[in-house]
């Protein structure tokens, strides 16, 4: 898979549990910030991710997620 393609499926992903414009989701972009998440969107996101990915994202490494 190329960088590319991980970067689509993360946007969309980004996008729909969000409720933002996929254009809005771009490398640093800041999920609070720049696309309006709170810390219930942000671990939505993380599960979301885990689950596309079939990864598992440390705890400490979610707290530190903003982009």
């Amino acid at each position: 898979m190329s960088q590319q393609d991980t970067f689509e499926r993360v946007q969309k992903i980004v996008a729909e549990q969000l409720g933002v414009d996929a254009a809005d989701v771009v490398p640093g972009a800041n999920f609070a910030n720049d696309l309006g998440a709170d810390s219930l969107d942000t671990v939505e996101l993380v599960m979301a991710l885990e689950e596309e990915f079939d990864i598992e994202i440390p705890d400490d490494a979610a707290e530190k997620m903003m982009t």
